[in-house]
């Protein structure tokens, strides 16, 4: 939490003025002693602006007591705070770079800032209303101001960049020479992506120490001057531990919630707490990755516009993987604009990632996307999914766009295997990751080691289990056998979508949050998921636009255009 006033170096207080007793974790001396970093920060000032006040562990036995007979037992929490990763650790990285940033101003800058697109964001800097500097600084104190608030935490976040406002300065000096909107933006990463100054850990007690250089679409991110602000929370591994982990859990960020409904909606995984930190208004945008709705999902729950870009469009190096066969990091935004913007800015050939070769990355997505239109495209209709009256309303509002709705009954198609696919991929590619792009303290080299290192503690490293992880070491999925797998499904998903496509000439087919997800994953084809409104009950529903691979800009375009025929979104509202 976040208090106003003035300071008294001597002591720190809590809400009831009593002195704050601080609650270990792990390491009574490692957490006195981020206690006392926090103190210091505010000790060279006698009298800053705002006062961060550390984060004391409570005892959540109630919240997951009153969980305890949700309707999805996914949601029936085993615990909600990290017990592994302190919250003053994010803390003190926030804490020196808003000491002057008070409540006020905070407030002031609100409307220029929450729910607001790049372009509008880029036209308060250029007028002076607004710099790359405040921005940052806006984003890292509303980050504290609900992360911070039992009441209201989302553990959406795993970290902060200690140096993005000093890099937000730098922007402001260079403004001048910026040749791309995303030039001082602050993007949040899913913690499964390399950055430098910040751990990757995927979530995992393993990869705790895990400081690594940048991934390549960060490294692109960079050149275009965006300035990385933090890393989200995600589903541990991407989603890839455990058969019965609740989305939005890692060992790491403890458990993700939905701002639409704390411990009501699922967050939707893996890409969890880039979902959710979006929606909330945490940054301008967030990079998520997906191998089989790890976009789509979270996206869909937390209405944000998602791409699942096609394989390949976007470099996988630096990248905690599962499966280099279908893996792929995306663009989540509140809107189409933002997220053709993101993309264009993580384009690249990489060397390191031969899938980008010859790919069409020096497209400028976001060019010409007011130029977007429904009138005289083609989209299927999928029978089964009319029966949500959201997708039904989405479908008559594309056709009174001028859109031409075609409704038809996708074939039964074999979808077998796809799981030991990934178990047989993510051995080897996990494996690969370790030993290229890992931090040298990282001693572990396989799947084997880390499920042995997690058998030593399991109650705060598996409170779940690990039944995705010891099930791939029993099977033994491999070589010429693997391959023809590989190629069976490929050809069921290009089957499921490109028959139905070229018979009734559909500019994309239309499905629902993440629905066809695996059969996209198979295919390669990329999706773009948009808010198509709310149940009764208020959780988010959105429309999925499915097309041909490196069709991005066509399907940005579609997306443009609906969105702004139907203007679906809301931020929720806790969090406005």
């Amino acid at each position: 939490m976040i208090k106003g006033g003035s300071f008294n170096c001597l002591a720190m207080n809590d809400g009831a003025g009593q002195g704050t007793k601080y609650k270990t974790v792990t390491q009574e001396t490692m957490k006195k002693t981020i206690y006392i970093l926090l103190l210091l920060v505010f000790a060279c000032n006698p009298k800053p602006q705002n006062i961060i006040d550390p984060w004391v562990p409570y005892d959540e036995s109630e919240e997951i007591a009153a969980n305890a007979d949700h309707r999805s037992r996914k949601m029936r929490f085993v615990l909600i705070q990290s017990r592994v990763r302190d919250k003053n650790d994010m803390l003190a990285h926030a804490a020196p770079q808003i000491k002057n940033f008070a409540e006020e101003e905070y407030q002031s800058l609100l409307p220029l800032i929450f729910e607001q697109d790049i372009p509008t964001i880029q036209s308060h800097i250029k007028s002076g209303a607004l710099t790359y500097e405040k921005l940052t600084q806006w984003y890292i104190y509303r980050i504290v101001k609900y992360e911070n608030d039992r009441e209201k935490m989302l553990n959406a976040i795993i970290d902060i960049n200690p140096d993005a406002v000093k890099e937000a300065r730098r922007r402001d000096r260079e403004a001048a020479s910026a040749n791309h909107p995303i030039f001082g933006m602050p993007v949040l990463l899913k913690d499964n992506i390399n950055a430098t100054g910040m751990a990757t850990t995927a979530g995992a007690v393993a990869l705790l120490d895990n400081h690594t250089s940048d991934a390549f679409i960060v490294k692109r991110l960079k050149e275009h001057g965006a300035i990385i602000l933090g890393k989200t929370n995600l589903s541990e591994w991407a989603n890839f531990l455990s058969a019965s982990c609740p989305n939005g859990y890692s060992a790491v960020g403890g458990q993700t919630l939905n701002p639409y409904g704390r411990k009501i909606f699922d967050t939707g995984g893996s890409s969890s707490g880039s979902g959710v930190a979006i929606a909330a208004n945490f940054a301008v945008a967030a990079v998520g990755t997906e191998t089989s709705g790890s976009i789509l999902s979270p996206s869909s729950k937390n209405s944000v516009t998602g791409l699942k870009p096609s394989v390949g469009l976007l470099s996988r190096t630096g990248i905690v993987p599962i499966s280099s066969t279908y893996d792929t990091p995306g663009p989540m935004t509140r809107n189409v604009t933002d997220n053709a913007i993101l993309l264009s800015a993580m384009t690249g050939e990489d060397e390191d990632d031969p899938v980008t070769f010859g790919k069409p990355w020096d497209k400028k997505y976001f060019e010409d996307i007011e130029t977007g239109s429904l009138e005289g495209l083609r989209f299927g209709v999928i029978t089964q999914f009319l029966r949500d009256s959201l997708y039904k309303l989405a479908v008559e509002k594309i056709a009174e766009n001028g859109g031409v709705v075609v409704e038809y009954e996708p074939e039964r198609i074999p979808f077998e295997r796809f799981s030991m696919v990934l178990g047989a991929d993510m051995k080897a590619d996990l494996a690969s990751y370790l030993e290229k792009y890992a931090s040298g303290e990282i001693i572990f080299r396989s799947v084997a080691d880390i499920t042995e290192f997690n058998k030593e503690d399991s109650i705060n490293r598996i409170p779940y289990g690990q039944t995705l992880f010891t099930g791939m070491l029993r099977e033994d999925l491999a070589g010429e056998e693997l391959l023809q797998t590989k190629e069976a499904l490929h050809d069921s998903g290009v089957l499921y979508f490109d028959k139905p496509m070229t018979e009734y000439n559909f500019d994309a087919v239309l499905s629902v949050n993440n629905l066809s997800a695996g059969m996209a994953a198979t295919a390669a084809y990329p999706c773009l998921t948009i808010p198509m409104g709310f149940t009764e009950d208020g959780e988010p529903v959105n429309l999925t636009f499915v097309a041909r691979p490196f069709e991005e800009d066509k399907l940005l375009k579609m997306g443009y255009a609906f969105e702004k025929a139907t203007k679906m979104r809301q931020a929720p509202e806790g969090y406005r």
